[in-house]
C-alpha cells in the first residue's frame, strides 16, 4: 500500500473519533507543518476552531499524535459558516457586521465586551451607530442588520441601548429657556412685519473636546452575540498604538483591510453632517475604511490585541479612538 492510500485509510478509519472532540470541526489529508514550515510529509489533519495549548485541554480532547500509524497535525480554521454578506442578518452576530440604532442608517458591530461591574456581555460600537448622536433613550431598539441594510424593528432587534459616552459638539441646540424665548419672539415679530430674516440661537462651546465616540448595547439574549470578529478571530487583550504598527480591521462596508499607524496623539475636528466635534489623543492610519465601517475594532496585524475603535475617516485616512479610553469611558473589558 502506498503512502497516499495509507493516509487516506487512516483518515477514513479515525474521522469519527477525531470529529467527536469538542474543538474539532473537520478532518482531512494534508502536508504536515513543522516550525511554521510546510513539509512534504502527508498526514491526517484535524481542523479545529481554535488552536489551544495542551495545558488548556482535557486529555480526552487532545488529537492523538498518530492514528493507524499515520502522523496527525492540527490546523486552526475558526468557525466555518455558510458564506453571508456582512449586511445580512447574523445569529449569533459576530464583530464586523451591520448594526445600528433603529433611527440611523447602519454601522459596524465591533465585538463583544463585558461589563466590569456585572460581567454581562455587551455589544460595542460608536455613539453615532448605537446612540444616534446623543438623540436617544436608554432602552432604544438596536437592529442587526442596521435599518439601511433592511433591518426591521419587529424582527431584527438584537439588543437595546445600554449606555454611551456623550458627544460634545462645538455648536449645539440651545438649552437655555430664555434664549429659546427670545428666538421665538424675534421670529414672530419678523413674520408679522413681513421680514424674510430669521434668528437662530445655539449653544457655543469652542472648548468642547471628546476622547471617544462609543456606546454599548445589551443583547436581548447573550446567545445572539458571537465572540469572534469576522476574518480576525477572538480578540483576547489590548495594546497601545505605536507609530509604524501594522494593523487590521473587519468592517461592514469594506470588509477586512490592513494598514499602518501613521499618526498618534492626534487632535482633530470631525464633521458629523454639519455638526463639528473636536477629539484629542486619537490614532490615525492610512485609508482603511468606507462609510458604514464606523464601529469596527482595530487589531494588531500579527496577533489578537485590540488597539482602537474606528469612528471617522476620509479617502486618505481613517481615525480611531484608543481602545483603553473606550473601555474606561464605558466601564467594560474585552
Amino acid at each position: 500500500m502506498g503512502i497516499k492510500e495509507q493516509v487516506a485509510q487512516a483518515k477514513q478509519m479515525s474521522k469519527h473519533q477525531i470529529m467527536a472532540k469538542p474543538n474539532v470541526v473537520g478532518v482531512g489529508i494534508g502536508y504536515r507543518e513543522r516550525g511554521r514550515r510546510i513539509t512534504d510529509e502527508l498526514c491526517v489533519v484535524a481542523l479545529v476552531r481554535r488552536k489551544l495549548p495542551m495545558s488548556a485541554l482535557n486529555p480526552a480532547d487532545v488529537v492523538p499524535k498518530q492514528v493507524q500509524d499515520v502522523a496527525t497535525d492540527v490546523l486552526e480554521v475558526g468557525v466555518l459558516r455558510a458564506l453571508q454578506a456582512r449586511t445580512d442578518r447574523w445569529r449569533p452576530a459576530p464583530g464586523g457586521v451591520s448594526i445600528g440604532h433603529y433611527q440611523i442608517t447602519a454601522g459596524t458591530l465591533a465585538c463583544a465586551v463585558r461589563d466590569r461591574a456585572t460581567g454581562e456581555r455587551m455589544i460595542l460600537s460608536n455613539n453615532h451607530v448605537l446612540a444616534n448622536l446623543n438623540d436617544c433613550r436608554v432602552g432604544d431598539p438596536i437592529l442587526q442588520p442596521g435599518p439601511f441594510d433592511g433591518g426591521l424593528e419587529g424582527k431584527d432587534m438584537i439588543a437595546v441601548l445600554e449606555r454611551y459616552a456623550r458627544l460634545n459638539f462645538i455648536e449645539e441646540p440651545p438649552t437655555c429657556s430664555f434664549a429659546r424665548l427670545v428666538e421665538g419672539l424675534v421670529n414672530l415679530l419678523a413674520r408679522l412685519t413681513g421680514s424674510s430674516h430669521r434668528l437662530r440661537t445655539y449653544r457655543s462651546t469652542p472648548s468642547a473636546v471628546n476622547q471617544v465616540d462609543a456606546a454599548l448595547a445589551r443583547p436581548l439574549d447573550e446567545r445572539l452575540l458571537a465572540d469572534e470578529i469576522l476574518d480576525i478571530g477572538v480578540v483576547g487583550g489590548i495594546t497601545a498604538a505605536q507609530l509604524g504598527m501594522n494593523v487590521r480591521k473587519s468592517g461592514r462596508s469594506s470588509g477586512y483591510t490592513t494598514g499602518q499607524i501613521r499618526v498618534v496623539d492626534t487632535t482633530l475636528n470631525v464633521d458629523y453632517d454639519g455638526r463639528v466635534a473636536t477629539f484629542e489623543n486619537q490614532i490615525m492610519t492610512g485609508s482603511m475604511s468606507e462609510p458604514g465601517d464606523s464601529g469596527a475594532l482595530l487589531v494588531t496585524a500579527e496577533g489578537l490585541l485590540a488597539v482602537g475603535l474606528l469612528f471617522a475617516g476620509s479617502q486618505q485616512a481613517t481615525v480611531f479612538n484608543p481602545i483603553q479610553a473606550v473601555l474606561n469611558a464605558l466601564d467594560v473589558v474585552l
